[in-house]
């Protein structure tokens, strides 16, 4: 018994050291990507995204300790943006009461827009959402077949997911690296529900860019307010 107690310990020793130097190695890594795109990089923790960016439910996930870090920011495309990870907890109780504290992290980029937006979700679909529409809980169907069957898209606006997603973008989403997409009034969020490799963060910030750039010009005038005569 001794002997297991040990092994258990330098098991945990080794795994402690082994966190440490890759959460440093990752450190060191996007702070070089950060500075060779033009951005800074603050490896601190940051409490405040969660009420900055109410709008993003996935920044609320958890119960508690929601934090960003690793945090990059400047312009990107002429539009301010940020990428970082982020850390949430959530909890657990076994049979016996005990309670156990579980950390998830997942990566996200998020990007001004110079014009309003209305909300808009853009997802891969998945196994559930096919059992959900057949119970009639359906998502936004478009023209694409090859679009609708691989793309789950949700808003309180479906004339403006169509304006949003027309023809090029439908085409320019399905050969896009995968992210969930999620518009609010001022800006734009892109993550996964891993941490990002520091090419994922280039991928996610083009992937918002390049739907943004792509809204036609009769939306970005009428979001701007301006006369379409």
């Amino acid at each position: 018994m001794p002997f297991i107690i040990a092994a258990f310990f330098i098991l945990v020793v080794v795994l402690i050291i082994f966190g440490a130097r890759a959460a440093a190695q990752r450190r060191k890594d996007l702070a070089a990507w950060a500075h060779g795109h033009g951005l800074s990089f603050d490896p601190s923790k940051d409490y405040g995204f969660e009420d900055r960016f109410s709008q993003f439910d996935c920044l609320s996930q958890g119960d508690s300790d929601r934090y960003a870090y690793n945090i990059m920011s400047g312009q990107w495309s002429g539009r301010p943006t940020l990428a970082f990870d982020y850390h949430y907890e959530t909890h657990s109780t076994d049979s016996k009461g005990k309670r156990t504290s579980h950390s998830n992290y997942f990566s996200a980029v998020i990007i001004a827009s110079d014009i309003p937006l209305k909300p808009l979700y853009i997802r891969r679909e998945g196994f559930f959402d096919k059992v959900t529409q057949f119970f009639g809980f359906d998502d936004i169907d478009f023209e694409s077949a090859e679009f609708s069957r691989k793309f789950f898209v949700k808003s309180p606006d479906k004339r403006w997911a169509y304006d949003v997603i027309h023809q090029r973008t439908m085409e320019f989403l399905l050969s896009a690296p995968e992210f969930s997409i999620r518009f609010a009034r001022g800006h734009v969020i892109a993550w996964r529900s891993r941490t990002n490799k520091p090419a994922d963060f280039e991928a996610a910030a083009g992937l918002i860019c390049g739907i943004l750039d792509r809204l036609p010009e009769y939306v970005v005038r009428q979001q701007k307010g301006e006369s379409l005569s």
